[in-house]
């Protein structure tokens, strides 16, 4: 029987995580092994599950980390291994993405593949530019041209024919070779007041465009400090940019955000970040793992409901809720021996999104502190309950040691059951293009939703000045975990995702800067 895995090689686009196309989203999450290269954004990486085995495998101009013929054979050993193997490039991996060079060993070995087209950079990056490459009055059609000469360093292009076409050239990989390639269109017969433009890491927050004329561009360049990767145009669409472009003018265009959250957690943010213009990158600094099996919330669960006339469960994260109900169903129960008992049975909630949680389970929470966190909650509750309550608080093994003292100040009795535990992970390879980002200032602020995702990001990009953070907090607790640190703070007004965004907003969007 054959035992040989497959190969899927697959567009990642040109590193906005939006124009990942559904089906590569999906092999990320499904593949065994992804081997990617330098130009995939962290934004996409930091989508790869933790445990993912990942093989960088980057090319850069100049700066090749392997040889093709070494990335072909990495890509017939895992297979041969038995492995699903997702082979990630930028942009398309049949434009100009070598992608046929590495198919040719696979079909040599009778090794079955995919080929998953992306959206490729020739088009996407003009039009996060404003620039069509075709129009009815400018250009009926557009032309995709390598700007690397042979490896001999021997010419490639007939500049001849390509003014002749008269529709938009678009030029990839050509920044070292621009000014060669500008003055062969121009001895061809190019006018040299054709507009033409530079487009510099389209799609992605840091993107830049400089737009001018043929005989000038090179020059326009140059001083603007234009650097790879890059997309050089050059016709008379490239006028549109000013009166199209778009992806700037958007509320925090050109802003890079990096979101701490639980691995389990929504991407609610997120979303809200990027529909405002934002790039994203989701680092989920910390996981939670299950406590299992889960003795002390047995045996608590057993005598819940008859210990006390008043009995209360507090939840203080949705991870807590979503863990809770998986472990009663692990002892064989369900809600009915929660209620079905002789105690009049209280629920409360740390928060809006907790309380979300719970009404997934059909549960509407009775307590919800004004402020968000563990002591407000434990204020809450105690302001609340019945003398002789009894209170079982189901959380994280390293809860907030904020909740109990009001509780016990009551007089109450508590039962503190630890659910899970959190763990903090994170690819080294998304860690280290993190850390270059932050070196080079690309990213403009972190947002933490817990004291607990401030310490795994700590944790995780020890090496980082922290100092030179803006940190974006949901509540006090978190800010206080964030001061230790030295970070530059900005505190929600109130503890929701929405406060969250309008804080960011109010403080980086575009009427701010």
């Amino acid at each position: 029987m054959d035992q040989s895995g497959k190969v899927w090689l697959a567009g990642a686009g040109p590193g906005d995580a939006g124009l990942l196309t559904v089906k590569t989203r999906e092999l990320i999450e499904s593949s065994d092994v992804i081997v990617y290269d330098a130009l995939i954004s962290a934004e996409i990486l930091s989508l790869i599950p933790p445990g993912k085995e990942v093989i960088n495998v980057g090319k850069r101009s100049g700066h090749h980390l392997m040889m093709q013929q070494e990335i072909n054979e990495i890509l017939l050993r895992e297979a041969q291994k038995g492995k699903n193997v997702l082979r990630l490039k930028g942009g398309d991996p049949f434009v100009f993405g070598r992608g046929g060079e590495e198919l040719e060993l696979l079909v040599r070995h009778h090794i079955p593949f995919e080929i998953v087209p992306g959206i490729t950079s020739a088009s996407a990056v003009p039009a996060y530019a404003g620039i069509p490459v075709t129009h009815r009055d400018h250009a009926s059609s557009f032309h995709v041209v390598t700007g690397h000469p042979r490896q001999d360093g021997t010419e490639t292009l007939d500049y001849d024919s390509l003014v002749n076409v008269e529709g938009t050239l678009v030029f990839l990989m050509g920044l070292t070779s621009m000014e060669r390639i500008l003055n062969g269109l121009i001895e061809a017969g190019l006018d040299p007041d054709t507009p033409a433009a530079v487009l510099e890491k389209g799609t992605l927050a840091a993107q830049r465009r400089v737009v001018s004329a043929a005989g000038r561009l090179a020059e326009d360049a140059g001083r603007a400090g234009i650097g790879t990767p890059a997309v050089i145009l050059v016709g008379k669409v490239c006028a549109l940019s000013e009166q199209f472009c778009w992806a700037e003018e958007r509320p925090l265009g050109g802003r890079q955000i990096l979101i701490t959250r639980p691995r389990m957690s929504s991407s609610a943010l997120a979303g809200k970040l990027r529909s405002l213009g934002a790039q994203v990158i989701e680092l989920p600094a910390i996981s939670t793992r299950s406590i299992s099996p889960n003795f002390a919330l047995q045996r608590a669960m057993k005598q819940f409901g008859d210990r006390a006339g008043e009995e209360w469960l507090l939840f203080t994260s949705p991870a807590g809720v979503r863990i809770f109900f998986e472990q009663l169903a692990e002892f064989k129960m369900d809600v009915r021996h929660i209620f079905g008992r002789s105690a009049r049975v209280k629920i409360a909630a740390i928060g809006s999104a907790t309380e979300k949680a719970l009404r997934g389970y059909g549960l509407l929470a009775d307590v919800v502190p004004d402020v968000y966190c563990a002591a407000g909650l434990g204020e809450a509750v105690a302001a609340c309950a019945q003398p002789r309550a009894r209170i079982t608080a189901v959380r994280a093994m390293s809860g907030s040691e904020e909740l109990l003292p009001p509780l016990l100040e009551a007089g109450l009795k508590v039962d503190d059951i630890p659910l899970y535990e959190t763990v903090y992970e994170t690819h080294e390879q998304v860690k280290e293009k993190i850390q270059s980002l932050f070196e080079e200032g690309g990213i403009d602020a972190v947002t933490f939703t817990s004291a607990s995702t401030v310490k795994g990001f700590v944790q995780t990009m020890e090496q980082l000045d922290f100092q030179s953070i803006h940190a974006f907090c949901i509540g006090a607790q978190t800010a206080e975990e964030a001061a230790k640190f030295g970070m530059h703070i900005s505190t929600a007004k109130e503890a929701s995702m929405d406060s969250m965004t309008e804080q960011i907003l109010e403080e980086l969007g575009r009427h701010g800067r």
